[in-house]
């Protein structure tokens, strides 16, 4: 039995993943990280933690939802030092991503290296819609 899906495929892999996909009234979005349509990545936490909620923002917006579809989050940062230490400037920041207290499962998970060694965030979303 095949489930129907509908994806979005965008950047310069999009020929070996998704940026998201639908499945009845689910999105499932692929980590996004703290780099912009440029290719830059800022050398601070917060300033990509910013940046990964834009790039979520904007994968959603592909499937006609917004942040306050989002019901579980995860974050994988590759300094949990530094994460705990920002906490207040991140949770603002995050607060401000969703335009209130996010009503979402949130679950944080340290690894030891993302994709490009400057990362250090990268946030993985499922939403209902």
């Amino acid at each position: 039995m095949s489930i129907e899906k509908e994806l979005f495929r965008a950047g310069p892999y999009a020929d070996f993943f998704s940026q998201g996909v639908r499945v009845g009234d689910s999105l499932y979005l692929a980590g996004q990280v703290g780099m912009t349509e440029l290719g830059e990545i800022p050398t601070d936490l917060p300033t990509q933690v910013e940046v990964a909620y834009q790039n979520i923002a904007a994968v959603l917006a592909q499937f006609g939802a917004t942040m306050d579809n989002i019901v579980d989050e995860t974050f994988f940062v590759t300094d949990m030092s530094d994460c705990m230490g920002q906490v207040p400037a991140i949770f603002a920041i995050r607060e401000a991503a969703y335009g209130k207290k996010p009503e979402v499962a949130q679950t944080l998970i340290g690894v030891a290296a993302l994709v490009d060694p400057k990362l250090n965030v990268e946030i993985k979303v499922i939403a209902k819609i």
